[in-house]
């Protein structure tokens, strides 16, 4: 019997058992140098992975929707920032100071490349379009997101700038990146033949960085700064957040005149924010100590976006095919 939409997937248990695991054994000293120095070497290994599972083909076939690809950048990269920056006066009471933090990053990050491509399949949108834009977003990210961090936080990395934070992350992620979409003419059928087994090092990567992150945080008193009310708070402002930029998203696909794939194209890639790129930046741009507290709301967010766009990816998938207009016979 498969799982039903609405209940947490398998990643998701995993994340809440990593979060349970670093509260209840967080690890320290030589221990957690040591899988600090893992984790840096499994991101790199997920960046890799993710420049060979890219192929050249989807961009060039999607890389034309550029008037497509600029809304989706806006919702992204202005839509997103400008919502936590104007609606913090009504949502930052119903949380923390150290989780709105947390929400302004959120807003922050570059867009998912699989789960937006995997929604927009399944509500047979516009597919090339959607691999072309979110693999983008993900590398415009790199050098936008800590800007838009120093622009709304005020925050800078631990190199000391923001300059600085972007040319370590652009060590850590975009060469390993690039370095795997050069050799995927070597490794690009291996990485699509054994896709499902690798998808344990994206989804291992990112849960070694959360338990090395909720580890220093709970060491410096994460659950006792965080009161539940605060946690049932987040879950709000996520909705709220998710439910704005959804309705947005449909509203001016339609006021352009976008065809229905590619208005699926832009509520799935446009209201998506990536899991797996904003952990390891974080590391880099935020203090150890209060990693943890910034990656909560990205964490929920996460979870609230794949069970809201299965649902809507469901209810686009089901629409009938528009027929094509039957021309008549020509006369005489």
């Amino acid at each position: 019997m498969s799982r039903p939409r609405f209940l947490p997937d398998n990643f998701t248990l995993a994340l809440l058992t990593t979060v349970l695991t670093a509260s209840l054994l967080p690890c320290s000293g030589s221990i957690a140098s040591a899988l600090t120095t893992l984790t840096h070497l499994a991101i790199a290994l997920l960046f890799f992975l993710h420049g060979a599972k890219l192929s050249r083909q989807a961009i060039l076939a999607g890389a034309g929707h550029w008037r497509l690809h600029l809304v989706i950048f806006a919702c992204t990269f202005v839509l997103f920032p400008v919502l936590g920056v104007v609606l913090k006066p009504v949502l930052s009471p119903l949380v923390t100071d150290d989780l709105y933090l947390g929400v302004l990053y959120l807003c922050a990050l570059p867009a998912t490349v699989q789960s937006a491509i995997a929604f927009t399949s399944m509500a047979r949108g516009n597919i090339p379009a959607a691999v072309c834009s979110a693999s983008a977003s993900s590398l415009l990210g790199i050098l936008v997101t800590p800007l838009l961090v120093k622009l709304t936080l005020g925050a800078e990395g631990s190199t000391g700038s923001t300059l600085g934070a972007i040319w370590q992350i652009v060590e850590q992620l975009l060469l390993p990146f690039v370095a795997g979409h050069l050799l995927r003419p070597v490794i690009g059928s291996f990485v699509d033949k054994h896709k499902a087994r690798l998808k344990f090092v994206d989804q291992g990567s990112i849960l070694l960085v959360v338990y090395t992150a909720f580890s220093a945080a709970v060491i410096e008193g994460l659950w006792h700064a965080l009161p539940l009310s605060a946690l049932l708070g987040l879950v709000v402002v996520c909705i709220v957040l998710l439910a704005i930029v959804l309705f947005a998203t449909s509203r001016v696909a339609r006021l352009l005149g976008l065809s229905k794939e590619d208005e699926i194209t832009l509520v799935f890639c446009g209201s998506k924010k990536s899991l797996a790129s904003g952990v390891p930046m974080a590391q880099v741009l935020f203090a150890a100590s209060s990693v943890g507290a910034i990656l909560l709301p990205i964490m929920l967010f996460h979870q609230i976006q794949l069970m809201t766009c299965a649902v809507l990816a469901q209810k686009y998938g089901a629409r009938k095919e528009t027929p094509a207009p039957v021309l008549a016979p020509e006369a005489g």
